[in-house]
């Protein structure tokens, strides 16, 4: 390893925190103990201080409290230590309602296929792929510019990584039992996921923290490859108490893992 760490710090939502991944560190904040930042500290032997809350936005990393579970969490900045020497951040996803549109029509197109709802999904209207405007991808991407400025701020001597979303519709994603999404979902999700990666860049670029691309790495790696790093909808709805649908998988977590601790040797 080129360099040494000695406390990582993780800023981020449920695609860093790893909801549904066993054992659970923080069942309240959806958080994993196997999650990429558990995973990264471990390989490089460091302390870990893991802030990610499942459902995070920008604003509840920066400046807003979180509500989760009947329990409050501070803005995720708050809880930064000053002497990190490495910070990850991955947030942003749901500042586009990228995980909750996929969840939402998932559920909605396996109850459609239930032959009692056929009638009823021809004629009450269905949720739809959103679709953010210019102005709500700057919004995202400057909140971030603002994350990265933040920690900047709290820890001055830290290496600050921006970690991009996982690809969930890939280019191998069909519907399927997993992926109950017509061909229109599956297009609009895909370029939705396409705009959580441009918020990265865009941050990236103006705030001059370092870009690990998993989005670009994982699109073989999505819904429907031989082998999925993200998690799709259970055979059986009732295990979505215990598992997050449209999320990164144990693989995945592995894989951002590896893919982080390669950007810092190189």
């Amino acid at each position: 390893m080129s360099a040494h760490f000695r406390h990582i710090a993780a800023l981020g939502s449920s695609f860093a925190a790893g909801p549904g991944i066993e054992p659970l560190a923080d069942r309240a904040a959806g958080r994993s103990a196997r999650n990429y930042p558990h995973l990264l500290a471990e390989r490089l032997d460091a302390e870990l201080t893991d802030l990610t809350v499942s459902g995070a936005t920008t604003e509840t990393v920066l400046d807003v409290p979180q509500r989760r579970m009947k329990r409050e969490f501070p803005p995720q900045l708050r809880g930064l230590p000053a002497h990190a020497d490495l910070v990850t951040i991955t947030v942003g996803g749901n500042d586009l309602n990228y995980a909750g549109s996929m969840f939402a029509l998932g559920i909605a197109g396996r109850i459609s296929s239930y032959a009692w709802v056929r009638p009823l999904s021809r004629v009450l209207p269905g949720p739809q792929v959103p679709n953010p405007t210019p102005d709500s991808v700057e919004g995202a991407a400057a909140n971030l510019t603002r994350v990265v400025d933040a920690a900047h701020g709290r820890a001055p001597r830290a290496r600050i990584l921006l970690v991009d979303y996982l690809t969930v519709i890939g280019p191998d994603t069909r519907q399927s039992r997993e992926a109950p999404l017509d061909e229109a979902s599956v297009d609009g999700l895909r370029r939705l996921g396409d705009q959580v990666s441009r918020v990265f860049e865009i941050a990236a670029s103006r705030s001059g923290a370092e870009l690990v691309r998993m989005g670009e790495r994982s699109r073989g790696h999505a819904l429907g490859s031989a082998d999925p790093w993200v998690t799709g909808l259970p055979d059986r709805l009732r295990r979505l108490r215990t598992l997050a649908p449209f999320h990164p998988n144990a693989a995945g977590m592995r894989a951002v893992a590896d893919a982080v601790a390669e950007h810092l040797e190189a």
